[in-house]
Parts: C-alpha cells; structure tokens; sequence
C-alpha cells in the first residue's frame, strides 16, 4: 500500500510515513472490531415475539466495562501514537542538523522565489542568485530553508521529502530536509492562497554533488574557486 504515496527521497520521509500506518493500521483495526461488534448486537439483540426489551441502567461493573475496557484501550493507543509523534516530531521540527546549503524561499501570488547566497556565503549582497520556481540542491546534504511570504499564506510542500510548512506573511520561518535520491520533484503550494492557487508549483532538483558544483559554477563564474556549501 505504500504505493499510494509519491516515492519517498528524504532522509526523515521513512519516520512520518511510520506515523500515517501506524494509525491507518490501529484504526483500521479498531473500526471493524467496533462494527463487528455493532452488527452482532444488532443481530443477537434484535426484537423477537414475546421477549420484552430490557432498561439498563449502566450502573453496574459489568455494564461499565462495556465503556471503560473500549476507554482505556484508545487511552493506551492515543499514548503509544504520541509517543511515536513526538519522536518524530523532535527529529524533525526541533534541533535541525547544521545546514550544508542554506536558501532564502518566498511565497508570493502564484510562485516561488528562490534566493541563494553568492562566494561569500552572505545573503542581501550582490552575488546574491535569485531563481523562480526552481529549487537547486544537491544530494546527501542538509537544506535549510528560509521561507517567507510577501503577500498572503502559502505552504511549502514537498511530497516526496515528506515535508510541509506554512509559510506565513511577517515571519521567517525555518525548515530543512536532505534529500538522498537524485531527481526531479515538484514543489506545490498546499495553501488555497488566491485564483492562480492551481498553478503556483515549482520545482526540486537534487543533483549528485558534480552535478551541483557544475550548476553552481555555471551561476558565479567569477566565484568558482570558491564554494557555496560547507563540505
């Protein structure tokens, strides 16, 4: 069933693609044992000739067991699944790994602007590259991504990195991924931000490391000696 999902390329998509089966499976489970269940009552309690229904109250152990032993089971699977989440959720929104490519990303109506820092590794100078719609890295290293708004609120998608983050006017808001196959993968806005919503998608190229030292060197001729990332 993993196939209903584009191909994972990033280092963290296996951990939240464990967290979507972990609870399709255990409410997969628990909704046929509860309608199972449902059908059976329906059936073995149904009205017959001569055989009154019964008033219960509720009010006994046995009666309540019907509630708490269902309660105390969801108790324990809502536990174990924020358990699980949380892990994930710590690997990947808190303490990111130092970045080996960093890029300034801004949403606006209806694309994405790109902005990489030139040879001096400073953002706001005049090396600065700035691209539409075309996100260059290269695999095997950390990204991390700047993103903000000029206009209204977007959301940076990135379906086979498994990452998605809103993308808010007024805030800088970081993420990062590190992408492990090289490729070609789109990058959609997954917020409804306006009528051209549909057609404000980029794109994600992972190039293997020649490949980006080329595409580097082919942006700051002046700069080649140097480099762009650490590592």
């Amino acid at each position: 069933m993993s196939n209903w999902f584009p191909e994972n390329v990033s280092t963290f998509g296996g951990d939240v693609d464990g967290i979507f089966w972990l609870i399709f499976y255990i409410t997969t489970v628990w909704f046929f044992i509860t309608e199972g269940v449902l059908v059976y009552f329906a059936f073995r309690y149904r009205r017959k000739p001569g055989k009154k229904a019964a008033y219960v109250l509720g009010d006994t152990m046995t009666q309540l067991a019907w509630v708490l032993a269902p309660l105390a089971i969801i108790v324990v699977l809502d536990v174990l699944i924020d358990m699980r989440g949380a892990a994930v959720w710590a690997k990947i929104k808190g303490q990111p790994p130092p970045a080996d490519v960093t890029v300034r990303a801004m949403g606006k109506q209806f694309n994405w602007g790109f902005t990489y820092p030139g040879p001096d590794g400073k953002f706001g100078t005049d090396d600065d590259l700035q691209i539409d719609n075309d996100l260059h890295v290269p695999v095997g290293k950390v990204v991390h991504v700047i993103l903000t708004s000029k206009d209204v609120i977007h959301s940076f998608f990135l379906p086979h990195a498994r990452l998605k983050q809103d993308v808010v006017p007024g805030r800088e808001i970081p993420a990062w991924f590190q992408i492990a196959k090289p490729g070609e993968y789109e990058i959609p806005c997954a917020e409804l931000c306006g009528f051209g919503h549909s057609g404000m998608n980029g794109k994600l190229y992972a190039h293997t490391a020649e490949d980006y030292e080329k595409w580097r060197k082919e942006r700051w001729p002046e700069g080649a000696q140097q480099t762009a990332t650490k590592g």
